[in-house]
């Protein structure tokens, strides 16, 4: 390690303490709500997902686990059991692409080659105005929840951005993620070590696949239990890293409706896109604490208002439970307190003030109109300006 102990450096890059890391197998017997494990990827069964509180919790402890010390990705099967939304929400998304590439908006990808793809930013705020039903029905899916829990805990912000990769697409360079993923060498050396053991556990990567995906169309590369590797975010763009992953990744094939979720320490990308007919596209899920930063700035007070009157109608439903909508608030509004203006919001009868997500959750539980939602949730906005 370099002299200063707290710093790491690319000279301490090994690529054989890598090697002998990514050389770990899974042991299923540490995993016993998984029904397999795929090339080194833990398979679950997402139709199957205890509804009970403690099996739930279980199941979550179990995915923490699998995130941080196990293989470092996940897959939930059969995640949604109506494949039908994920279809409209994929309309929604090629009417997009189609309205911004008119508007000549740039579809540009962080670690992939121009012209390869095809790019929703803020695909999250997008999808809620655009197709609120949609979106309820979606956020309301409990893998893609109990995922982001697991890993992070209540309050959690989540974004997403539809990644569509063409017929020949290439690959994606192996990489990182946010948060130090989006640093240069130079920008994560000037992290103290603990700040590079921490970056994993603010940020939860994901995808929902939005088609069958065999292994020539490309699916995510990965190299399982690479998130172990101390200095992984100042690795990937060594050579040596680089050899290995294209020798040690593995991909496997996903349907539609499969959520992956993966730690954002772990090294992967992209794959090459082989075939001649399949438009891949995923839905790119980059999830965060409520204690981190949001990789992308969003109108969640716009979206609290645009999803309410969907919320409202899907809470009529006959198979609608309280989860459903404690699920689609969390990926719709803010959930935490802070930052805030306590000289006009100030924790009165607790620790912190209504949190916005607090505001929508009681709108739908007293059957509030969307003008009295939307009066409340403005009122808070004002209170919490500088």
């Amino acid at each position: 390690m370099t002299d200063r102990r707290h710093l790491l450096s690319t000279a301490d890059v090994s690529v054989d303490d890598l090697a002998r890391i990514v050389e770990a197998e899974v042991d299923l017997s540490e995993f016993p709500q998984a029904y397999g494990v795929e090339s080194n990827v833990l398979v679950y069964d997402g139709s199957a997902i205890p509804t009970d509180v403690a099996g739930q919790m279980a199941l979550e402890a179990e995915v923490a686990h699998a995130l941080d010390e196990g293989p470092g990705v996940l897959v939930f099967k059969s995640a949604f059991a109506r494949t039908e939304v994920v279809d409209a929400a994929t309309r929604t998304f090629l009417d997009i692409i189609e309205r911004e590439r008119a508007a000549g908006g740039d579809q540009g990808d962080h670690f992939g080659t121009p012209g390869a793809n095809a790019r929703v930013w803020n695909a999250q705020e997008k999808l809620a105005r655009k197709a609120p039903d949609t979106f309820v029905e979606y956020f309301a899916n409990e893998a893609i929840a109990l995922g982001a829990r697991a890993w992070l805990g209540p309050n959690y912000q989540m974004t997403a951005q539809v990644n569509l990769v063409h017929p020949g697409g290439r690959a994606q360079e192996p990489h990182c993620d946010y948060h130090l993923g989006f640093c240069t060498n130079e920008q994560a050396e000037a992290y103290p070590a603990p700040l590079h053991a921490l970056s994993p556990f603010l940020t939860l990567q994901g995808a929902v696949a939005h088609c069958d995906m065999p292994v020539s169309s490309g699916p995510t590369m990965f190299l399982p239990f690479s998130q172990r590797y101390p200095l992984r975010y100042l690795a990937y763009r060594d050579s040596g890293v680089k050899k290995l992953f294209a020798r040690r990744m593995v991909q496997i094939p996903l349907e539609k409706g499969d959520v992956v979720y993966f730690s954002p320490g772990l090294l992967h990308g992209a794959g090459t896109n082989h075939t001649t007919d399949i438009e891949r596209m995923a839905n790119l899920l980059q999830v965060s604490s409520a204690f981190g930063r949001a990789m992308e700035s969003m109108d969640r007070l716009g979206m609290c208002e645009a999803i309410y009157p969907a919320l409202q109608r899907a809470t009529q439903g006959s198979d609608w439970s309280d989860r459903d909508t404690a699920n689609v608030i969390a990926s719709c509004a803010e959930g935490y307190s802070f930052p805030t203006n306590l000289d006009r919001d100030q924790p009165i009868g607790g620790l912190a003030p209504m949190s916005q997500a607090e505001i929508l959750a009681a709108a739908v539980a007293r059957g509030a109109s969307a003008a009295e939602l939307s009066r409340d949730l403005r009122a808070h906005r004002e209170r919490t300006l500088p």
